[in-house]
């Protein structure tokens, strides 16, 4: 099956039909969250579904983030993952907290060939780690990590999660938990993409939209190279529901925050800031309908913050339940094809 599917891509890619998922010119990438199942649905119609579903169905969608690890340092040394209902067709994988996940990594491919950027994210309500304890431990963990989930290596023996599929980048989405060593972790992960130059690798981050984020501030203070944050405009006194329409002047929503923070802050001067948006009502505290969510686009086009990328969703449970979501924001998005 495996074998089918990535001759099925280089087809697709032979005949131009691939996407080309995220793109750091543009104004317009779609990112979703899959894998916690957050509609909260065990079975059935409306429960999540494997990722090629949403891949298949969501045109408009330049980036998976399949969520989450859970821990770094887990049984044996290793990390720990929580997919959900989605790792009903996962094993465990003794003496650890991995997961072996065949029909995920089927997925992966599957995904990439229809030209979607596959991120792994770290995080979640349940990460409660806290980061590393020594910028060693931080180091030696982004190379276990790599291992893991980059680049298959013919001299490591390591229980992959996803087998031979490699994933594109990796995402983190620390919730309100002081982090330790995260720049040292970050920064050698970072470097060890060089050691596959077949492709571009990502590093991403989903910041709450307070201003420094509590979580994830030592890494955004210009220490740690990012190509996107997915900042989180749910859930926070900065949110959407704070947007006041007709007026430049902004008490609350503070999307001038972030793209400050893009041109004078971050380490990466052309990071894109994307705006994260509840997939439905019940996805998150703020949720707004796509002609509001494209009010505030132009809001944002028109106020000239030149970071702007485009949207995150929390997540694809949500969305997909929310009939026609997806494609109406994307609609609204700078740039977006008919």
């Amino acid at each position: 099956m495996m074998k089918s599917i990535l001759c099925f891509s280089t087809l697709l890619a032979g005949l131009g039909l691939v996407q080309a998922g995220f793109d750091a010119d543009s104004q317009n990438n779609v990112a979703v969250y899959w894998g916690q199942n957050s509609i909260n649905i065990a079975n059935g119609t409306e429960a999540q579904k494997r990722l090629s579903y949403y891949c298949e169905t969501g045109d408009e969608v330049d980036v998976f983030i399949l969520s989450f690890v859970t821990k770094y340092q887990g049984t044996g040394g290793y990390p720990e993952l929580n997919f959900a209902n989605a790792q009903n067709n996962c094993t465990a994988i003794n003496g650890t907290g991995l997961l072996d996940c065949p029909q995920i990594a089927e997925d992966i491919v599957t995904c990439q060939g229809l030209g979607k950027t596959i991120l792994l994210s770290t995080g979640g309500s349940a990460y409660t780690e806290g980061g590393f304890t020594s910028e060693e431990a931080a180091t030696e963990s982004a190379h276990l990590m790599w291992e893991l989930f980059g680049p298959v290596s013919d001299n490591s023996s390591v229980p992959r999660p996803f087998g031979k599929a490699v994933i594109d980048g990796f995402d983190f989405d620390f919730e309100n938990i002081e982090m330790s060593n995260m720049p040292a972790f970050a920064n050698e992960l970072r470097s060890l993409y060089s050691d596959d130059t077949s492709k571009t690798y990502y590093t991403t981050a989903a910041p709450q939209c307070a201003y420094p984020d509590e979580a994830d501030g030592p890494m955004l203070n210009g220490t740690v190279y990012f190509d996107a944050v997915w900042v989180q405009f749910y859930n926070n006194g900065c949110d959407m529901a704070n947007w006041v329409p007709n007026t430049t002047t902004q008490w609350n929503f503070n999307f001038d925050t972030w793209d400050n923070w893009a041109k004078t802050i971050s380490l990466n001067p052309d990071v894109k800031v994307c705006m994260g948006v509840p997939g439905d009502t019940s996805a998150g505290g703020g949720y707004e309908p796509p002609s509001t969510i494209g009010e505030i686009v132009d809001y944002i086009v028109d106020q000239n913050y030149t970071s702007f990328g485009g949207i995150m969703i929390w997540d694809a449970s949500q969305a997909w339940n929310n009939s026609g979501f997806v494609s109406s924001v994307y609609s609204y998005l700078p740039g977006a094809s008919a």
